[in-house]
C-alpha cells in the first residue's frame, strides 16, 4: 500500500487558539494579493507574517545596545584584556591538578 499524497486532518498540529481582526476592505485586498503571490491562504500568510515580525522585534529587544563610548570600551577590553586575577590563576592551577584530560 502506497502512502497517500494528501494529508489527513489528523496529521495537522492542533490549533488551540483563534485570533480575529476587523480591517478595512482595502487592507484585506492587499493581504489577499500578497498571500496569493506568496502561495498561501490568507490565514497562513497573516500568521506567518506576524510570526516573522514578532521574531524580528524580539531579536531587536534581546540585542545588546551600547552607546558609542561603551562600545569602544568593550572592544578595547577585548583587544587589551587585563591580566587575570590571582584567584583565577590559582583556580586554574588547582583545576589542572585535580582534572586530567
Amino acid at each position: 500500500m502506497q502512502p497517500s499524497a494528501t494529508r489527513k486532518k489528523s496529521d495537522k498540529p492542533a490549533a488551540d487558539d483563534r485570533i480575529t481582526a476587523r480591517i478595512p476592505r482595502a487592507n484585506r485586498v492587499i493581504l489577499e494579493r500578497a498571500a496569493a503571490i506568496y502561495g498561501a491562504t490568507l490565514n497562513q500568510f497573516i500568521v506567518q507574517s506576524a510570526l516573522d515580525r514578532a521574531g524580528e522585534i524580539l531579536r531587536q529587544e534581546e540585542a545588546l545596545h551600547l552607546s558609542e563610548r561603551d562600545a569602544r570600551a568593550f572592544l578595547d577590553a577585548l583587544d587589551n584584556p587585563p591580566p587575570p586575577a590571582d584567584a583565577l590563576v590559582q583556580a586554574l592551577q588547582a583545576h589542572g591538578t585535580l582534572v586530567k584530560c
